[in-house]
């Protein structure tokens, strides 16, 4: 009988490559680590890995993507076990970006850890489809994401409509320029603050920038909407922006421009499809729709 411990320890050490790191990220001593290795082999009877260099035999390739799906049944499975016994004591794991998580998550947050004092909020700060990944994986129990797209094992339920709009002075000027076949000087191009194409947001950006018609420009790129506001802010150029996240920032002294012609994209939360949902992820979704539906208000609805 294969042992749940041996396949855990043989998956991280065929992503790992390395014993030494496999113990250390295992919190195992690296004799320990062989010791599994040998066992899984014994019980097998076959050949799993070549040690030098290091790489997985057939068998071991075979051996793997069934332990990864075993270890990852296992993790749904408990995963929904808690939410049956509607877990009070433990861990919710959380996937959402920089900008979902301060804007939307906080006071949530503030009222779950009141609500569910015994629970711990795990928080992994991560793009859209990263967050996708996560919950698939059930690494995360629940992600907040935009523009997801309905797949198999995720469901996606829209909170709210995203609009996009530009921060920054001299974009209509720029605009003009292009509709007037007026020449700008060398060296005198617009530049736009946007984020890097690791994200699902830049996915969508790239596709409607030619609305803008704006003449040739180029780009920076930064790690975050916060940073593209603060960029944007200090005259480095134009940021594309989700109108919400422009909500908090009273001060801003830019120029706001809504982009209508942008398409409007969803922000929601994605779950497996049929996972078991315990009554504090409920209830923190409660609490989430609740701050969305204030931000709203609060903006008079006119940038979401």
């Amino acid at each position: 009988m294969l042992d749940i411990n041996w396949l855990n320890t043989f998956v991280t050490l065929s992503r790992l490559e390395h014993f030494g790191k496999t113990a250390s990220e295992l919190h195992m001593t690296q004799p320990n680590v062989s010791l599994h290795i040998k066992q899984l082999e014994q019980t097998t009877r076959v050949k799993l890995i070549e040690r030098s260099p290091f790489r997985l035999t057939q068998a071991g390739q075979r051996l793997l993507r069934s332990a990864q799906h075993t270890l990852q049944e296992l993790q749904i499975c408990q995963a929904d076990l808690n939410a049956i016994n509607d877990l009070y004591q433990g861990t919710l794991s959380i996937a959402a970006s920089d900008i979902i998580s301060r804007l939307l998550l906080i006071k949530p947050f503030q009222s779950f850890k009141q609500e569910f004092p015994g629970i711990d909020l795990s928080l992994f700060n991560t793009t859209s489809t990263q967050a996708a990944a996560l919950v698939k994986s059930a690494k995360a129990d629940l992600g907040f994401v935009i523009a997801q797209k309905e797949s198999q094992p995720l469901h996606f339920t829209e909170l709210r409509q995203v609009h996009w709009c530009a921060l920054g002075n001299g974009l209509t000027d720029w605009q003009q320029r292009a509709q007037t076949g007026t020449p700008h000087h060398n060296g005198d191009e617009l530049t736009l603050i946007l984020l890097g194409h690791d994200t699902r947001t830049r996915d969508l950006i790239d596709l409607a920038l030619p609305s803008l018609n704006l003449p040739k420009y180029r780009v920076m790129e930064v790690g975050s909407v916060d940073a593209q506001i603060d960029w944007a802010e200090a005259g480095f150029g134009i940021a594309i922006v989700p109108a919400f996240s422009l909500h908090p920032k009273l001060n801003l002294t830019s120029t706001i421009t809504p982009l209508p012609d942008f398409p409007t994209t969803s922000l929601g939360y994605i779950v497996r499809q049929n996972q078991v949902l315990s009554r504090a992820i409920k209830q923190l979704l409660h609490w989430v729709s609740e701050e969305i539906s204030n931000s709203q208000h609060g903006s008079g609805g006119s940038r979401v």
